[in-house]
This record gives C-alpha cells, sequence and structure tokens, in this order.
C-alpha cells in the first residue's frame, strides 16, 4: 500500500504533518466478470445476500459491503435498512478513507485503511509504550480477547520509506457484519513519530497478494474466500463523486453494485504478481501525447493513495500544460543551458536518443530508454514500492528528461527556438519534492489528462483531479498528479484514489485481472 507524504515518495502514503491532505487513504474494493453480468439476474435477500442464475445453475452468492461517508451534513439519505451489513468509512477531504474493522472477542474497534498495494493487517498495539504516535490512536489490548492466540514472532512491515515493527498475534477479525476466524495479524509495537502523529486512521488492512505480505501470512482477503464468507473471487470500488452525499463510497466483497457504473468494465490483466499491477499505454495532455507509455508502462491499482503518481517526465508535462506551480530546478536548466545545443544537434542526427547523453559525458550507463531488457527491481514494502537508490547523478536525470522532451518536439517539427523555449518551461514545472503542487482553482480552462487503458480512452476532467482544500473560509487548489521514480528505466505510474474516484474499480482475483467503468 502506499500511504502518505514526509518525503519526495512518501506524499503517496504517509500523512503529512504539515498538510493533513499530503497522503490519502482509500478503501480498497473488488469485482469479477462472472457477478457483473450475473448480478443483472440476481434477487437480493434481506440477509444482503444474492440468489444469481448463471448458465441454468442457481447459487447463494454473500457479499459483504463497506460503505464511506462524507462531514457533510443535510443529506436524508435513510440507511438504517442496511445498518446490519454497512460499516461507515470515513472520507477525510478526498485524501483518506478509512473503516472500522473489529478485532478480538468481544470486539475492539479500529480505523484502517483497506488498501489494495499492502497485504498485512496491523494495528498499535497496547505493548507500544515508546512511541508518541501509539497513545493518539486506538491500542489492540490481547487480555481483553477471549478469542487470542499468542504467535509473538517478531515483524517488520516496510510502510513509506520506514517501517512499523511489532509481534506477530491471532485473533477474530470482525469486517462489516462477517466475522473471518484466527486471522493473524501484527500487533505494533513501534511507529514513527512524524509518519502516524497526524494519521486519523489506526492501522492498515492489506488487500494485495500473500507474495507481498510480511512472512508471508494469509490475508485477511484470502481467509474471506477461504472461509467461505464470499463465495465469488473479487470485490469492487466505487467512491461517491458528490461531496453533498452522506455516502461517500462502496466497498462490495464478492460483488458489483451496477447502480454504481455507466455501461460495460475494460478488462485488464494482472501483469506482476504480488501486486494488483497492469499495463497503460500512451498518456495524453489534451489532444498531445506525451508519448512516453505508447510502448506500454506498469501502473499500479491502490487504494491507499490519494494522488495519481507517474515519472517525473510525464508529470513536468502536465504541471506545464494545467498551470501547476512547483519546484524550480536550477539543476534542470544548468543540464538545458550547458548541453542544449549539443542535445539538439545528436538528435538531428539521428543518434539514437538512448545513447545522447552517455556520448556526451553526463550519464555513465548506456541505452537508459530500453526498458524490454531491463529486470524489474522494485522492493515491496507491504504496500508501498520503495524508492531504490539512484546509481547516477541527478545530472544524468536532468539530461535524459531533456533528451525526451526535445524529441517530442522533433517529432511535431518544432523549431529549435520554440523546442528550447519549451524546455526551458518545463524546467521550471518540475514537481515539488513534497510532493506538492499548486493551480488555480479556475479550473474550466484546464484540458483532459487521458490514460490508455486496454486501448480505450479514460480521461480525467479538471473537476476530477483538481483537489480543493478548504481551510479557514480559504480554498487552495492542489493538482491531482505526484512524481514518482523508481526505478529510472522502468517508467511505473500509481492510479490512486483521483483515477478511481471517476472509475468503479472491479479487482478480479479469481480471472487475475482489473476493470474500469465510469462511475455513475
Amino acid at each position: 500500500m502506499f500511504i502518505t507524504p514526509l518525503s519526495f515518495f512518501l506524499h503517496i502514503k504517509i500523512l503529512s504533518t504539515l498538510y493533513v491532505f499530503s497522503e490519502l487513504i482509500c478503501i480498497a474494493c473488488l469485482a469479477h466478470r462472472l457477478i457483473l453480468q450475473s448480478l443483472r439476474t440476481c434477487g437480493q435477500h434481506e440477509d444482503q445476500s444474492f440468489t444469481c442464475s448463471i448458465t441454468g445453475m442457481e447459487f447463494i452468492m454473500k457479499a459483504a459491503r463497506i460503505y464511506a461517508k462524507h462531514h457533510h451534513k443535510g443529506s436524508n439519505m435513510n440507511l438504517g435498512a442496511l445498518r446490519d451489513e454497512i460499516v461507515y468509512v470515513k472520507n477525510y477531504m478526498d485524501v483518506q478513507y478509512f473503516a472500522e474493522i473489529g478485532i478480538g472477542s468481544p470486539p475492539q474497534h479500529f480505523a484502517v485503511v483497506f488498501d489494495t498495494a499492502s497485504s498485512n493487517l496491523w494495528v498499535p498495539s497496547s505493548k507500544c509504550i515508546f512511541s508518541i504516535a501509539c497513545y493518539l490512536h486506538s491500542k489492540y489490548r490481547s487480555r481483553l480477547s477471549t478469542t487470542y492466540t499468542k504467535i509473538g514472532t517478531p515483524s517488520k512491515i516496510p510502510f513509506g520509506t520506514r517501517s512499523v515493527r511489532g509481534l506477530f498475534s491471532q485473533d477474530n477479525v470482525k469486517v462489516g457484519s462477517f466475522v473471518i476466524n484466527q486471522q493473524v495479524f501484527t500487533e505494533v509495537t513501534r511507529e514513527e513519530f512524524f509518519t502516524f502523529l497526524s494519521a486519523r486512521y489506526d492501522g492498515v488492512l492489506g488487500l494485495g497478494f500473500q507474495d507481498v505480505a510480511a512472512e508471508r501470512v494469509t490475508p485477511v482477503w484470502y481467509n474471506m474466500l477461504l472461509q467461505r464468507i464470499v463465495t465469488q473471487p473479487i470485490f469492487s470500488l466505487w467512491l461517491n463523486r458528490d461531496p453533498k452525499s452522506r455516502l461517500g463510497g462502496e466497498i462490495l466483497f464478492g460483488g458489483v453494485d451496477s447502480t454504481h457504473f455507466r455501461g460495460q468494465h475494460t478488462y485488464v490483466p494482472v501483469a506482476q504478481n504480488g501486486y494488483w499491477e497492469i499495463e497503460i499505454g500512451d498518456v495524453v495532455i489534451g489532444n498531445n501525447s506525451t508519448g512516453l507509455c505508447k510502448g506500454g508502462c506498469p501502473a499500479i491499482v491502490d487504494t491507499g493513495t490519494s494522488f495519481l503518481a507517474g515519472p517525473t517526465t510525464i508529470l513536468t508535462q502536465i504541471n506545464h500544460a494545467i498551470g501547476a506551480e512547483g519546484f524550480v530546478s536550477m539543476e534542470c536548466k544548468t543540464v538545458f543551458s550547458n548541453y542544449g545545443n549539443m542535445i539538439w544537434e545528436n538528435l538531428v542526427s539521428g543518434l539514437q536518443p538512448e545513447r545522447i547523453c552517455h556520448r556526451i559525458g553526463i550519464c555513465t550507463r548506456n541505452g537508459t530508454f530500453d526498458v524490454s531488457h531491463v529486470e524489474e527491481k522494485m522492493v515491496a514494502r507491504s504496500s508501498k514500492l520503495q524508492k531504490l537508490p539512484n546509481d547516477e547523478s541527478g545530472l544524468c536525470s536532468f539530461c535524459e528528461m531533456t533528451v525526451f522532451w526535445m524529441q517530442v518536439e522533433l517529432r511535431k517539427e518544432t523549431t529549435k527556438e520554440k523546442a528550447f523555449e519549451y524546455v526551458n518551461q518545463l524546467c521550471e514545472k518540475l514537481p515539488d519534492p513534497q510532493g506538492k503542487s499548486y493551480i488555480n482553482c479556475d479550473v474550466f480552462s484546464l484540458p483532459h489528462i487521458t490514460i490508455t487503458i486496454g486501448n480505450k480512452p479514460f480521461p480525467l476532467s479538471p473537476d476530477q483531479y483538481v483537489i480543493r482544500v478548504e481551510d479557514n473560509h480559504d480554498t487552495r487548489c492542489l493538482s491531482g498528479f505526484t512524481a514518482l521514480d523508481v526505478h529510472p528505466r522502468r517508467p511505473l505510474w500509481v492510479l490512486g484514489d483521483v483515477f478511481l474516484r471517476a472509475y468503479h474499480t472491479v479487482f478480479d482475483f479469481g480471472n487475475l485481472q482489473v476493470g474500469f467503468a465510469e462511475s455513475a
């Protein structure tokens, strides 16, 4: 999972102590293509189960629903009839989503992030006495549970750029109205001070794959299937885009609610074992291709990340197009000023772009852009991806970005003068290292940003990718895009809440695929 902010990468998964909105956490959800088709012929009973008919066979399907509730007054929606099957999830400023679960008998209650990019369940422990952050959150007390089983094995779960530490334990876990028996989880005994001090959640419930679980413990979602709590290996996610509604979203285990999407889902296969990782195609700004992902780029579907994260090379172009004010990189301008003419001449002469920075002596490696034969070196951190140490100087990265930008302009047959002016402007729009880029709240003139998935366009309108933050009767606007560079030769994207609010998402565990349809 990716959660919040302290550093350049943390802004994707660890709450910022300065800006609560800098690291968001959503709720995860999944679904199955078979259920998508079958729910149209299903009848729902009072106990929230469904009787479905598929190819002449009738069966009962159980589904657990988790709803998200906004902190807004005035809605008169009646949810009383659903109370037995609902867990209300709080939505804090569209950047933090968390729901209540129970651990133990009787249940001890915790607010947790449902995160598709991690696989462990962890909450603070009563044994956490040396971390101030633990005193600000609910803590699990094993002595109060009649179903507690001691394991005691040390546990270290990567989180952000750091980790949480504790001990494995076993107890019953209640999600909605369902109880998962004897679930292994981590009692956290040590938390990073700044990472969790301002977090409005207590822990994390991972919905990722067992391959990336710490010590390969069986995740909660796996036990839901093994214990036949749900009979279909899918779950689905819907986030409400109406800020005035009491209902902020829904996570549905074992099924799909057809009222929450329009048209048909576009399904793409899971490409990376361990993560809900898919392949995306070209990213288009307005009508202009950015080019980098035309041959395909990996993207992780992450309900625990609030922004849409991508490589700095593309995010800089997006920032330029939407007028986001970021960090002015003098290193970028230095490379461009000293080597711009040489880069242009090499491109015009036909030299392969991936060899230029090596040829002019900035990069020691050769062939940076050849990603097809590069071993994928991703470090799993319990739902996050950890940035790998950079084996090149920053100047090499800036050189490669400059080459890419100039190459795009050459393909447009832009003059040298206009290309140089454009690259200079891009240097000024490099994303802020802290991950926050401010923009004008007048969004009507901004372009759509379109991501290609399964050869189909998935556009995001300005209203969908601009995050509005109200503070002391003042409204500020943030770009919903943030930079993420995991590996210099592997341009990874993370489709977080900004994208998931626009598109209903089905996580098909049985067929290892993910589906997207326009949210309703």
